[in-house]
């Protein structure tokens, strides 16, 4: 082969080199064009969707209270955790996330590294400090000053450090509940009667038609039976039993939501976020949805643990820990697995307040 030859092939060669890099280079180009365009439609799509939540921008953390002289061991534990305070509102005639009483008051850990989530819920006649040392039901806090006093008040009674919140409100579950296609949960026959009265009302304020239950069994309980059902107060255990049945309809949802497909949880997002007021930003929110199929539901309890009840004249009949600090120790060692936290003396002096106020000591509880 002659070297004028070999000059042509080389250069055709390199050409089609050239050419082949030319492109890869522009296949890549598209791909990245592509894939920018796909993450900025995913921003889009969430952006509206979170913008239906409303974002809590008076929430102010400096007015929030935590205790000094929580241990360096139990902050530490603390922080591999997520704790967030979540309040359930009956405000139905005006919508209002941002006062009344929280009907619902529940504690949520998120263990950082299992992704195991614990439930308790703060019965909420249980007499403790609302704040600037008003002794009565805690589930008025938030109707005194609103998510920042109610957090504060969790604080300071339970030596928490939380520091974000989700409120619901009632049309929520109603809402949430049908768009899951229901929960499926074992009535009691005394459950089935009581459910009727608060029937009547939530479809009355819903507009819906929902169908007594004729008798005990399991059902799947629609959107308006599952609220009713969560609500019953007067049977055995009285609100302690109603707190239960809230953790149980919430844990129902939580694992039908986890196995729904996509359409599903875009009617949720849709229909139910305008409902939530939270301290979280958008940000944060995301960061908690990428994560929400990795969580697991375990343990739920009812605090205080330990408790009895009286009647405090004005106050009227409220929940009382027996003792605070000693039910405090059982709530860190469930929420945290903490099993050397130590009482602050703002704890132990609350407890001492309580016993004042109360009668009710150490080992007067069931």
């Amino acid at each position: 082969m002659s070297k004028e030859t070999q000059k042509r092939t080389t250069a055709k060669k390199t050409a089609r080199t050239t050419r082949r890099k030319k492109t890869q280079r522009k296949i890549l180009l598209i791909v990245i064009e592509l894939l920018v365009l796909f993450l900025l439609a995913i921003g889009l799509f969430l952006a509206v969707k979170l913008s239906r939540i409303q974002n809590d921008t008076s929430f102010n953390l400096e007015n929030v209270e935590v205790n000094e002289g929580i241990s360096q061991e139990s902050q530490e534990i603390m922080e591999g955790y997520t704790t967030i305070a979540l309040f359930g509102l009956d405000n139905r005639s005006n919508g209002n996330l941002s006062k009344g009483n929280s009907d619902v008051i529940m504690i949520a850990s998120i263990n950082n590294d299992t992704g195991e989530v614990k439930l308790s819920s703060v019965y909420r006649d249980t007499y403790l400090d609302i704040g600037n040392n008003t002794y009565r039901k805690c589930n008025s806090a938030y109707a005194a000053g609103g998510p920042e006093q109610a957090i504060s008040m969790l604080n300071t009674n339970l030596d928490l450090n939380i520091t974000d919140y989700v409120t619901v409100d009632f049309n929520a579950v109603v809402e949430c509940v049908d768009l899951l296609g229901g929960v499926e949960l074992e009535i009691t026959d005394e459950e089935a009667i009581l459910m009727i009265g608060y029937m009547d009302e939530i479809n009355k304020l819903t507009k819906h038609n929902s169908k007594y239950l004729p008798c005990g069994g399991t059902y799947v309980l629609d959107g308006v039976q599952a609220c009713a059902y969560a609500r019953i107060r007067f049977t055995t255990g009285d609100d302690y039993k109603r707190a239960e049945r809230q953790r149980i309809v919430l844990s129902a949802m939580v694992e039908k939501a986890q196995h729904s497909d996509l359409k599903t949880i875009n009617s949720l997002i849709n229909e139910v976020f305008g409902d939530i007021k939270t301290s979280f930003s958008n940000t944060d929110l995301i960061e908690l949805a990428a994560k929400v199929f990795n969580y697991r539901l375990g343990d739920t309890t009812g605090f205080p643990f330990a408790k009895n009840t009286t009647t405090l004249g004005s106050k009227g009949n409220v929940v009382v820990p027996c003792a605070l600090e000693d039910n405090v120790v059982q709530l860190h060692e469930f929420l945290y697995d903490d099993k050397e936290y130590e009482p602050t003396e703002t704890v132990k002096s609350n407890s001492q307040k309580i016993e004042s106020d109360t009668g009710f000591h150490q080992g007067d509880g069931f």
